[in-house]
């Protein structure tokens, strides 16, 4: 008979074996397909970390995906940490994209510092209305919130689409369906070769790791996450708590949304994100809604995707097959979760 139990004995040695012991079976089953595509399973891997650190450009496009990965995943994990499902980070971003970029064309005259933050004020308060929205629904008529932030995304990229080939069309552009560039009073300031969004997001880390782990705010949303009739007995406000909770969430990714505009895209448009909200989800979930492994795994997912585009450069592989590899080693990764959570026990009949 087989049966399945939750794990409560789990040692640090068997998390890390388990983790590795994913890590080996994904680069075997990789290694078969490549193979399959008349390759050398070596010389891929190679390329590929070749490709994420072995030059700066490598590098430097690796952390330009980092940075709005692990704001947007800090902004998923306390959402999480409350037991709300926030599927919504990607309209979210954009909401936050679209509330900085409306400062940006309009008011580029300003002073640069203080466009700059007006910007990025305004862009966790976009981010952070929008993820209210369905936070309002969740605790006034029981919604599924799963649903109702999922269905917002296509609502927001559907607004910035109206926005692109509308109202904000750039009449300069020569008849194509593109938003002015920002002026330079509106770009983030370069940092290291990359722009100064790199220290928001590590102060970011640190922060998050304060508030959540050192807080009383923090500890009431792991409570809430826990139990909310155990949080009302404490005399918890449950409600106010739940709405900033939301508003710290989708506020973290709007302003992800607004370093990718303003430090990346130089301007708004459909692609400001590119999937960054969906992504994160996953590594907020491998993170463990820890802010410093949510770091680490974002940064490790960005050498993933920067590795795998370069493979399709220097050994001519279709982007298909490449996007193959990396969901093949998530697979593997997000599948060695359930043996982390769970153990299997074999158990004789009649026993």
């Amino acid at each position: 008979m087989l049966r399945i139990s939750k794990r409560t004995d789990l040692t640090k040695k068997q998390y890390i074996q388990l983790r590795l012991a994913a890590v080996i079976m994904a680069l075997f089953t990789s290694g078969i397909f490549i193979l399959i595509m008349g390759q050398n399973p070596a010389a891929i891997y190679f390329a590929m970390l070749q490709g994420a650190f072995g030059s700066f450009y490598g590098l430097r496009e690796t952390i330009i995906m980092t940075i709005p990965l692990v704001i947007t995943s800090l902004g998923i994990s306390t959402a999480f940490k409350m037991k709300f499902w926030n599927i919504g980070a990607e309209g979210q971003i954009y909401m936050g994209a679209f509330a900085a970029s409306y400062f940006a064309l309009n008011h580029h005259d300003m002073p640069k510092p203080f466009l700059l933050l007006v910007m990025a004020a305004a862009s966790i308060a976009g981010g952070g209305l929008w993820a209210l929205i369905p936070g309002f629904f969740k605790a006034r008529f029981g919604t599924n919130e799963t649903l109702f932030t999922l269905m917002m995304n296509y609502i927001a990229i559907k607004w910035i689409t109206y926005l692109q080939y509308g109202p904000w069309k750039d009449p300069n552009a020569k008849g194509f369906p593109i938003i002015a560039a920002f002026k330079e009073t509106a770009i983030l300031p370069g940092f290291m070769g990359i722009h100064i969004g790199l220290i928001i997001a590590l102060a970011l880390v640190a922060l998050m790791h304060i508030f959540m782990y050192h807080t009383k705010k923090g500890y009431e949303i792991s409570v809430i996450g826990e139990s909310e009739n155990t949080a009302r007995y404490a005399g918890m406000n449950v409600k106010k708590i739940i709405v900033a909770a939301i508003l710290l969430s989708g506020g973290l990714c709007g302003l992800a949304g607004m370093i990718q505009a303003s430090g990346v895209h130089g301007t708004l448009s459909v692609d400001v994100s590119g999937g960054i909200g969906y992504t994160a989800i996953i590594t907020t979930w491998l993170g463990q809604l820890s802010p410093a492994l949510i770091m680490l795994v974002s940064f490790l997912f960005a050498a993933l995707v920067q590795g795998g585009s370069y493979i399709q450069t220097v050994f001519q592989i279709p982007q298909a097959a490449a996007s193959i590899l990396q969901g093949m080693i998530l697979f593997f990764v997000l599948g060695s979760e359930f043996f982390i959570q769970y153990k299997i026990n074999f158990k004789k009949e009649g026993i």
